[in-house]
């Protein structure tokens, strides 16, 4: 039987980079979460699908895709949308030319909702996270992103 490798253990500036990460990230989304969740009641997942549809030629998209896009399960996405829907912010179609598919569609509530959220929810991203960082740093983390993003190949926008 072979030994297993030695693992790789993290020199002490990949250390650094990976515990600023794991504190940074979470403390960072909780801030923004929190101010979400008060100035427009909404949770993270809530704004999540709001958004994406929010930006997509007629305010809808297929389920699945939808899903695709956001790297959830059916099942997750099948609940928000059920909780969603009972708030008359989203609502369930048939797609006319397919009788298999669905799509998820913004209602008129649903568009008004995300329409006050926005303002607010980008206020709250640049005071925890773009004014806390110089224009290089900005850059940085974006370079860094889209190399992560790319890496775990999910897709940027619908």
């Amino acid at each position: 039987m072979t030994p297993a490798p030695e693992p790789r253990w993290l020199t002490e500036s990949e250390q650094d980079a990976w515990y600023a990460w794991r504190r940074m990230f979470p403390l960072v989304n909780a801030e923004i979460a929190r101010d979400l969740n008060r100035d427009s009641g909404l949770s993270e997942a809530d704004y999540d699908v709001l958004s994406v549809l929010g930006s997509t030629e007629g305010h809808r998209m297929r389920i699945s895709a939808l899903a695709e896009l956001m790297r959830w399960s059916r099942s997750r996405l099948s609940h928000q949308l059920t909780r969603m829907e009972q708030r008359g912010i989203v609502r369930r179609e048939e797609v006319a030319t397919d009788g298999r598919g669905a799509e998820v569609v913004l209602t008129a509530a649903g568009v008004a909702t995300i329409t006050g959220a926005a303002p607010l929810h980008v206020e709250s991203v640049r005071r925890h996270l773009v004014d806390a960082l110089t224009p290089d740093q900005l850059r940085t983390l974006a370079e860094v992103g889209e190399v992560l993003r790319e890496r775990l190949g999910a897709r940027r926008k619908a």
